[in-house]
């Protein structure tokens, strides 16, 4: 409660002030800032997936993109929802945000064959998924992507 001196008060008492005392709204606002701050890095997409790594220029990414991964069991996930390969264009068309427009991004582990890849982008093509971005992990320019296996001596 604020209160108020002037020279005219005859009495002793002090006259109550009308004003809000915001102080512990900041507080409030600054422990939901904080709680925010820590939540937001552990909403991405976290499947267990050893991603190649790319020299490339990074893109910015986008504010809400939708992720398809192929993990080392070759089995599939949207996020973090797995799902069958026969449902996969089904899926995508449930996920609310997503529409045919926008990009796909896939996430395939380093030990996926090419071939199975290629299986889904067809799938994501079939179903009218046209816009299909390749993740990788950022690499050092001008390193070698993947070190190279030692090809063994021949007699």
């Amino acid at each position: 409660m604020a209160v108020s001196i002037s020279e005219n008060d005859g009495d002793d008492d002090f006259a109550e002030s009308h004003e809000i005392n915001v102080t512990p709204f900041i507080d409030v606002m600054l422990v939901l800032l904080i709680i925010f701050m820590v939540a937001a890095p552990l909403s991405t997409v976290d499947l267990p997936i050893d991603l190649p790594t790319s020299s490339a220029t990074p893109q910015k990414k986008p504010d809400k993109p939708t992720y398809v991964s192929i993990k080392p069991d070759l089995t599939l996930a949207i996020g973090e929802n797995s799902v069958k390969r026969a449902d996969l264009v089904n899926a995508l068309d449930a996920v609310p945000e997503m529409s045919r427009d926008k990009y796909v991004f896939v996430r395939a582990d380093r030990v996926v064959p090419y071939g199975e890849l290629m299986g889904v982008m067809e799938l994501l093509r079939a179903g009218g998924y046209t816009r299909v971005k390749l993740v990788t992990l950022e690499g050092v320019p001008g390193a070698p992507a993947a070190p190279q296996a030692a090809e063994p001596a021949k007699p």
